[in-house]
């Protein structure tokens, strides 16, 4: 009985070691585990893949007759619940700031704020060295010098008129870069794989900015195509929002409280950010992708805006033929309370609850777990806007996409606004419904949230 016990064992461990030796000379792949599952991001939920109606499910109250409802799929994605509020935008301008900051020690000569490596010197310039984040920037530094570069950039002196030192908005600038893929896709700029070059007469119309005299200048440039960075397209934006627009786009109210504290007061922290262009919620969502990054072993697909399609798809919360994100055809539930943050009746903007803006997530979520899809903020996408669109783009993840240059006419500048905000009528709080706003312009109702691409089925 033990010799034959003895024997299974053997056998066993023996199909076990043949087993686990992938044979030799053959196709095996590289042993990457396919069983990788990717961590849920911080204030983010799964939207899983599916089909639905993409368009206006209403007659058009602007008499479009080009809004043509089409059936598409979408794949997987990450969304944010909410949207981005006052508190969590202020982290980024923070960032910018503390790395103005840095840069501007470093510049004057202070290494102890450059990074420094194990075993070897930090050859870089001044202006391209790593930083060290692990110092604390000494904002009230007894040096003369080091204080004096600190006020310099960040503050200016108001205090001939009874104020407080305030941070300088001017001052706080992002660069941040993107591929003009659409250059890329050009018959004219196909890349030659038997060669390996592009060809002779390529080249790629881009985007640069920089600052001359204190402000900032964009400008289109045409660059020769010979490698992927002359793809490369820069913006540097301003990124502290907005806040004169409360009372430039409400003139004869009374905004003034609005345009002081909307942003910085603590009152206002789980408030949803407002006043921002387009163009600074994409710098956003670069530098959320590279804050992400730097913090994880494995990064993951880049933050974004979602497209018009994801946007539509997750405010209909599963429902393909959803008029509102909560499913029903009416703005109020059984027991009469309005479901949203909007214009509810003529000029009785308060009968919702709030005035302007509101708490983000003061209303019950769809059935996907995503608050204030409709009302409270219009809420910016990726998509260009064009009455046509639906007519044009492909059925499977379909996006109507063009990266405006800094030359284009305003007209190519118009993105996709979805969702309604708190001085709409309850029109635009359905979920096919669209608008556009240019790229440039800031409102004190139109946010953002983000989206990232989901990595697995």
């Amino acid at each position: 009985m033990g010799v034959k016990n003895n024997l299974t064992v053997i056998l066993l461990a023996t199909t076990l070691l043949v087993g686990c030796n992938k044979p030799v000379g053959e196709l095996v792949g590289l042993g990457m585990k396919d069983s990788f599952v990717e961590s849920q991001p911080w204030g983010m939920v799964l939207i899983k893949r599916g089909s639905f109606m993409m368009g206006a499910n209403d007659q058009s109250a602007i008499g479009e007759i080009n809004d043509k409802p089409v059936n598409v799929s979408v794949d997987a994605f990450w969304m944010d619940e909410t949207e981005i509020t006052n508190d969590k935008y202020k982290q980024f301008v923070v960032w910018v700031r503390d790395s103005i900051a840095l840069r501007s020690l470093v510049m004057a000569g202070k290494d102890e704020y450059r990074m420094k490596f194990k075993n070897q010197t930090d050859d870089a310039s001044p202006e391209f060295a790593r930083l060290n984040w692990h110092i604390k920037i000494p904002w009230g530094s007894k040096d003369e010098e080091t204080q004096s570069i600190l006020d310099s950039l960040f503050y200016q002196d108001n205090n001939a008129l009874g104020f407080k030192k305030q941070i300088n908005p001017g001052k706080l600038r992002y660069k941040y870069e993107w591929i003009n893929y659409d250059q890329a896709a050009l018959p004219s700029n196909k890349y030659d794989v038997n060669t390996g070059a592009y060809p002779a007469g390529a080249v790629a119309r881009v985007d640069t900015s920089y600052v001359q005299n204190g402000v900032i200048v964009n400008k289109t440039i045409e660059r020769k195509l010979r490698t992927r960075k002359d793809l490369i397209s820069t913006r540097i934006v301003n990124v502290y929002p907005d806040t004169i627009m409360w009372l430039r786009d409400f003139q004869y109210s009374y905004n003034d409280p609005k345009m002081r504290m909307y942003f910085s007061h603590p009152g206002f922290a789980n408030y949803p950010v407002v006043g921002v262009t387009w163009e600074q919620a994409q710098a956003f969502c670069q530098w959320r992708t590279q804050l992400y990054n730097n913090s994880h072993t494995v990064g993951g697909q880049d933050y974004r805006l979602p497209t018009e399609a994801e946007w539509e798809y997750a405010a209909r919360g599963g429902r393909r033929m959803a008029l509102y994100p909560w499913g029903g055809n009416y703005v109020r539930d059984a027991k009469g309370c309005f479901l949203a943050n909007f214009k509810p009746m003529r000029g009785s903007y308060t009968e919702d609850g709030g005035a302007t803006t509101m708490k983000v997530a003061s209303f019950p979520p769809n059935d996907f777990g995503l608050f204030d899809m409709a009302g409270n903020v219009a809420e910016w996408t990726s998509s260009a806007y064009y009455d046509s669109s639906n007519t044009l783009v492909s059925d499977m993840n379909p996006n109507f996409q063009y990266n405006a240059k800094n030359s284009d006419p305003d007209v190519l500048k118009r993105k996709v606004v979805k969702g309604g905000s708190w001085k709409d009528i309850a029109y635009y709080l359905q979920c096919g419904v669209r608008t556009y706003e240019y790229q440039y312009e800031s409102r004190p109702y139109i946010g953002f949230r983000c989206v990232r691409s989901y990595n697995g089925e």
